[in-house]
């Protein structure tokens, strides 16, 4: 008599779907492929702007299994219960993490930097918080990172600027009136305009990372004036504007990541990413569990952030100019000059290669803005951050662009 336990035919489960929400920054091409390949999950990237993004993530978490923003935006999605707790357990890698994200800083001397340091809301606490005490949880997982400030084309530099120290006061420099661009989102380009107003002497703030509404006013209200002044030239959206603005010869001083750098760097143009004397604006990006991810879906989605800190995504990172949270497990996936010059800060032994392939965007003998990671990394003034006026903080600052 036929075994009826077992003559059922078997059903071939199909690959797992896995939804990822972020943006442009780690949701790129050539990662969607290689993770579909060294995994066998199905891979559906939604990429947005941090804002479209940031709101997605709070209001429409049953649309993503992973949101892959910044920390941040932690403050966002885990009081709004859009994410769930993390297990450490379950990470292969997270002994390979460095300091950083764990303790605040990459050396005990190190400042820790105003603003959102990810720390502060990386472990999920006994009482549901989260907060800087270690525990078995996490609210995300770190992995890209990086310091950014202003670029500006030599070409344009203003007499008497060309000897001076690097500062966030440039920006408002009157030399390069009519020739400044700001990020218009108001959780990243207040920060930078906080920064140039404080070292230009126009305002001090006691807590740069979380100003007051007095501190906003001032603020607004300075850069109202120098708006009416024709200060500035453009407010930009996203990577590929900044880069256009500056290739064009509308914009000579502005708000500048990493992959505009690159894009101008392709286009010939001689720019220069400032080292400021005041320090970086840093940011830490990583990635969270939707609260509904259960099931096969839930051990694909562990799959895929480990995958993201096992070495390969990191060299990819590196070419964008961004950090990985694993440097060392990264490092084989880097050539010695790649790595010399992304992370050592010596110069580049030959032509490198950026983030679409071919050679040539980094020449040979050139050495990295701001020079190797400990330095650049030790050097944060403020982190991207959440401010307790955020509200009032994006009401001021649209007066502002409507100004």
């Amino acid at each position: 008599m036929p075994d009826t336990q077992h003559d059922a035919p078997y059903v071939q489960r199909g690959p797992v779907t896995l939804r990822v929400l972020g943006t442009s920054v780690t949701l790129l091409e050539s990662i969607r492929e290689r993770a579909r390949e060294d995994l066998g999950l199905r891979l559906e990237f939604t990429v947005m702007d941090g804002v479209a993004a940031q709101r997605a993530g709070v209001l429409a978490p049953d649309s993503f299994e992973i949101y892959d923003q910044w920390f941040h935006n932690v403050d966002f999605v885990w009081p709004a219960g859009a994410i769930q707790p993390i297990e450490l357990s379950r990470l292969e890698h997270w002994e390979s993490i460095n300091d950083l994200p764990k303790t605040g800083r990459l050396t005990p001397h190190a400042p820790r930097g105003a603003g959102g340091n990810p720390v502060d809301r990386l472990y999920v606490q006994p009482d549901g918080s989260c907060g800087p005490r270690p525990t078995e949880h996490i609210t995300m997982l770190p992995v890209s990172h990086n310091v950014d400030s202003f670029g500006y084309r030599l070409d344009m530099l203003p007499e008497g600027l060309s000897d001076a120290e690097e500062s966030w006061a440039w920006l408002l420099d009157p030399r390069w009136r009519g020739m400044v661009s700001l990020q218009n989102d108001s959780a990243i380009g207040a920060i930078d305009a906080a920064l140039a107003a404080q070292a230009a002497g126009l305002v001090t703030f006691e807590d740069l990372g979380n100003l007051s509404v007095n501190d906003i006013d001032t603020l607004i209200d300075c850069l109202i004036t120098l708006k009416g002044k024709q200060h500035f030239r453009t407010f930009w959206s996203n990577q590929d504007q900044a880069s256009s603005d500056m290739v064009r010869g509308r914009v000579g001083i502005e708000s500048l990541w990493s992959p505009a750098m690159t894009a101008l760097k392709q286009r010939q143009i001689k720019v220069r990413m400032a080292a400021p004397r005041e320090g970086y604006r840093a940011w830490y990006g990583g990635m969270s569990l939707s609260r509904g991810v259960t099931g096969r879906t839930l051990d694909a989605a562990y799959d895929y952030m480990n995958w993201w800190l096992s070495g390969w995504p990191g060299a990819v990172m590196a070419r964008q100019g961004y950090y990985i949270s694993t440097p060392e497990l990264t490092r084989p996936h880097l050539t010695t000059a790649e790595w010399d010059f992304w992370y050592a800060g010596k110069p580049a032994a030959e032509e490198l290669a950026g983030p679409s392939g071919p050679c040539g965007m980094i020449h040979k003998g050139e050495v990295r803005d701001g020079g190797d990671y400990l330095t650049r990394m030790s050097r944060i003034a403020v982190w991207n951050t959440v401010m307790d006026e955020h509200n009032y903080l994006v009401r001021r600052w649209n007066d502002f662009m409507s100004a």
